[in-house]
């Protein structure tokens, strides 16, 4: 086992709304490793956006983490003070967006924004930081990079903003790196290449990976560990192969069966039944069980424990437990 970059221990995250609040994470656990990339899979609402704000404190007005930890290199980053966790962010992780058009200042050229992280974050002269922002463009394959120093965002195409914005991250050489569905908004052959430089980058920095995303096909290829989430709850995660191979909980079994087969001549895709709670909903048991066709009377009462079926391989379900002929813990 490697050294633990992140540890996220049974984090809740609220939302409040009409003067009353709504769990939105609900006792998320989760690690991550130097060199390996988890990716964080489920419906959209599920909660893996809100669970990458939380660990970077970016939670709108109306969000806050309630309880749990989230700790970076071993340092517990919810008892810092506002100004601390401002030093953290950005020098020691990094993040991503969907959309870099949105995280990118439209009014500075590319240049002013990568080379001010650098001289902030990494103490550098402002020649240092201008060469060491070039070498970067040049590392994820960006041609005439001292050109696009003097550029602005909207002079540039979305696959090369995506690149300057993972440039601009891994520059300052974080231990974390979060990217929340980076690839969402490019054509197939950009996001493959983007989803290569990640892979390559992490291993050059040493950086550890939290890959949100909901693409399958993504997953396949970039990840080492997954989480499944459902309704702010985590409900399984194991390897990449054992997530492919064995799904357990009906969920994620859901999941891949929604996937269309392009192999075959003809095939049926098998959406999962029913509809995606919302956070004010209040559901007992199993916030799946409405959507399961295995749900029983327990899984409408009962919260399932978090069972290891394999080492590595966590499932929440009562189903499975009975299976297994085990009972997991909470």
């Amino acid at each position: 086992m490697g050294k633990k970059v992140l540890e996220v221990k049974d984090l809740v995250t609220t939302f409040r709304i009409d003067k009353k609040e709504y769990e939105v994470l609900r006792g998320v656990s989760f690690d991550i490793e130097e060199n390996e990339t988890l990716c964080m899979v489920g419906e959209s609402g599920c909660g893996k956006s809100v669970t990458t704000l939380s660990i970077m404190d970016l939670l709108p007005g109306n969000g806050r983490v309630v309880s749990g930890s989230i700790k970076l290199n071993g340092q517990e980053l919810t008892t810092m003070s506002p100004r601390e966790r401002n030093a953290v962010r950005g020098k020691q992780m990094g993040m991503i967006f969907q959309e870099p058009m949105t995280a990118l200042n439209p009014l500075l050229t590319i240049g002013r924004q990568m080379t001010e992280e650098l001289i902030l974050h990494r103490n550098m002269s402002k020649k240092e930081a201008y060469d060491t922002a070039v070498g970067y463009l040049e590392k994820v394959g960006i041609a005439n990079p001292a050109d696009r120093m003097k550029q602005f965002p909207f002079q540039l195409s979305g696959g090369l903003r995506q690149r300057i914005m993972i440039a601009m991250v891994m520059a300052v050489k974080p231990s974390l790196l979060i990217a929340d569905e980076p690839t969402t908004a490019l054509d197939v052959t950009i996001q493959k290449q983007v989803l290569v430089l990640l892979n390559k980058l992490k291993k050059d920095v040493s950086t550890g990976v939290l890959f949100i995303t909901h693409d399958l096909g993504v997953v396949a290829e970039i990840a080492d560990r997954v989480v499944i989430l459902y309704s702010g709850r985590k409900v399984e995660e194991g390897s990449i192969g054992a997530i492919f191979s064995k799904p357990l909980h009906p969920y994620t079994i859901g999941l891949m069966r929604a996937v269309p087969n392009v192999d075959e001549d003809s095939f049926d895709i098998q959406p999962i039944p029913g509809t995606f709670p919302n956070i004010t909903e209040e559901i007992g048991g199993c916030r799946f069980h409405p959507r399961c066709p295995y749900a029983t009377d327990r899984c409408r009462a009962e919260v399932p424990a978090e069972l290891e079926v394999e080492p590595g391989h966590l499932v929440c379900c009562h189903k499975v437990a009975e299976e297994y002929g085990k009972e997991g813990h909470r």
